[in-house]
């Protein structure tokens, strides 16, 4: 037998993590839901050609496919997805026929990429996407709501206060043309690799790149603007640098913080560094950061995209915000903010005097569970004070035992043990399901 070695990059949960995991899951699935997105899954693999020239070195990320019988010397013509939006755009034009516009979906999935691993990068991981996608146009008012409504759900989660960053390309792409500069890509590339290396080493990438010092400079002047109302444009405009594609920016911008701003006042700050590597996004773009752990980088991104889902006679514009639930998960769970209150749903434990009395304990087993209780019968009969043991190991709340006058149980926290009866006894609602313990709670 081989040995057994993890892989990095591959994170596996522990019961406990993984009840957080799931509750996070659930938190979010239903807020996307209120919010009128409907569910779909796509399959795990598309063809290369379409994974690749995306930006972001999607290329040297993309996990090729292939029998492991194939010829040595033949390209992978599959590859697994690195995100959820590529997947979705080719959804849509095999679908569109048979879809409603606007229309709102919502994903949960793994996806892969092959970078290096490092804290909150994986090589697989869940992301958990909302989009509004449309037919010829989409309306700039969507570009508002997304935030809102991951907003929605993030309020709801035990995490520690956010700030949504929005920009859009025509920003620093007009600002770039006023400037002469002729690789807009290139630069919002670098760009977007502030926060990760700093101003003096994107200075000195923007130099190598062939600007000037002083357009370097202004460069940076750009990225270095913010502001939680539409001020930032004034800030924009004393820079001096002119073009009509900055102008339409800014107004879009603009708009976008004003209308963010009747609804949830502070909850977006415009942000003029956030770029986003890959190439589909045309307009809006998003970043989510952990207020006092922007160290660690975006949580949740996204942004407008008008030409990835296009079949030469219709193109359909969408916009959409990624949550990256591990990434999240993890963070929160590695700096010891969160925990489960137990290992395992169960609530009950059934406690067996000998093995005689398993077909009983096996009956008021299903009782429980037809109302919705979580239960198991012990392992194996031994003295009740091993089994309480047990119970106590695994985070089982309660001990249902059989004695001479009739079934009790036995709160294990407190030793409390009352008389019960299968058909009508229910634990509180706190103790039904295992519940996220937070650093402030503990």
């Amino acid at each position: 037998m081989s040995k057994v070695t993890p892989l990095s990059g591959f994170p596996e949960f522990l019961p406990s993590d993984r009840i957080v995991e799931l509750q996070f899951l659930d938190t979010i699935r239903e807020t996307f839901e209120l919010h009128g997105f409907a569910s779909i899954e796509t399959r795990a693999v598309e063809p290369v050609e379409r994974l690749s020239n995306q930006g972001e070195d999607a290329d040297k990320e993309i996990y090729g496919v292939r029998r492991l019988a194939a010829n040595a010397d033949e390209d992978a013509a599959l590859g697994l997805h690195f995100d959820l939006t590529v997947p979705f755009a080719r959804y849509v034009l095999e679908n569109s026929g048979k879809l409603v516009f606007p229309f709102r979906r919502y994903q949960i999935q793994k996806v892969w990429r092959g970078e290096r691993p490092q804290e909150g990068r994986y090589r697989e991981f869940t992301q958990a996407d909302v989009d509004i996608i449309d037919s010829g146009e989409l309306p700039f008012h969507y570009e508002v709501e997304l935030p809102l409504v991951v907003a929605d759900a993030f309020r709801k989660l035990p995490i520690p206060p956010f700030r949504i960053q929005v920009n859009t390309r025509q920003i620093p792409e007009g600002f770039y043309r006023g400037l002469g500069i002729e690789d807009i890509v290139g630069t919002l590339r670098i760009v977007d690799k502030l926060d990760k290396i700093g101003p003096d080493k994107v200075t000195q990438l923007l130099t190598e790149a062939g600007l000037s010092a002083e357009t370097a400079k202004q460069v940076l002047r750009l990225a270095e603007i913010s502001s939680t109302d539409a001020s930032f444009a004034d800030q924009v405009r004393a820079l001096g640098v002119q073009h009509e594609i900055l102008d339409e920016g800014l107004e879009r911008l603009s708009q976008i913080m004003t209308a963010a701003n009747e609804h949830a006042p502070g909850l977006l700050v415009a942000d003029l560094k956030i770029a986003r590597g890959l190439d589909y996004y045309t307009g809006t773009v998003y970043e989510t950061q952990l207020i006092g752990d922007e160290g660690y980088g975006s949580i949740c991104s996204g942004g407008r995209y008008d030409s990835l889902a296009s079949d030469g006679k219709t193109t359909y514009p969408g916009v959409g915000i990624s949550i990256g639930v591990s990434r999240l998960v993890h963070r929160l769970i590695s700096k010891g903010l969160l925990k489960a209150s137990r290992s395992t749903p169960t609530a009950v434990l059934i406690a067996l005097n000998s093995e005689d009395d398993r077909a009983e304990a096996m009956r008021t087993a299903i009782q429980l569970r037809a109302r919705g209780i979580a239960v198991e019968v012990a392992p194996a009969a031994a003295k009740f004070g091993k089994q309480i043991k047990f119970a106590d190991r695994r985070g089982i709340p309660f001990v249902w035992f059989s004695t001479e006058n009739g079934p009790e149980v036995k709160d294990i926290r407190s030793g409390e043990q009352v008389a019960a009866d299968a058909a009508t006894w229910t634990p509180s609602v706190e103790d039904l399901r295992p519940s996220i313990i937070t650093e402030e709670k503990s």
